[in-house]
């Protein structure tokens, strides 16, 4: 099943399930900067990221407890993969020369890559 995409606040969210691990909605609002959103719109986002299957619950006593259903990996890996077939016609490569030429990317940061990829194919 093709998961919807997440809007910015839906992933700032599962970003904190993601570190946490296992979580209520109050425990992942102790852990956000100041100010704090209200606690009920926390918990908005929370049930829109189960409606969407990325936080599973989990009924502990009177409390509902979430769990990420999908890997931060796995999440970043679509995410990325849409990106480089929406903007950069299924190239990786182009997406890499994309950031180059915009000066995202050093010589020295390439250098790094380029090694990454070496010792991964020895």
């Amino acid at each position: 099943m093709k998961k919807e995409k997440l809007t910015q606040q839906e992933e700032e969210v599962m970003l904190y399930f993601w570190n946490l691990g296992p979580s209520f909605i109050r425990e992942v609002l102790n852990e956000m900067p100041d100010p704090k959103p209200p606690y009920t719109s926390l918990a908005s986002i929370v049930r829109n990221l189960e409606k969407k299957k990325y936080l599973s619950p989990y009924k502990v006593g009177n409390s509902i407890q979430y769990y990420p259903a999908i890997k931060e990996t796995d999440y970043k890996r679509k995410f990325l993969n849409g990106v480089v077939k929406d903007y950069f016609t299924g190239s990786y490569k182009e997406m890499v020369s994309f950031f180059v030429k915009d000066r995202k990317i050093s010589k020295d940061e390439l250098k790094e890559l380029l090694d990454i990829i070496e010792n991964e194919e020895s």
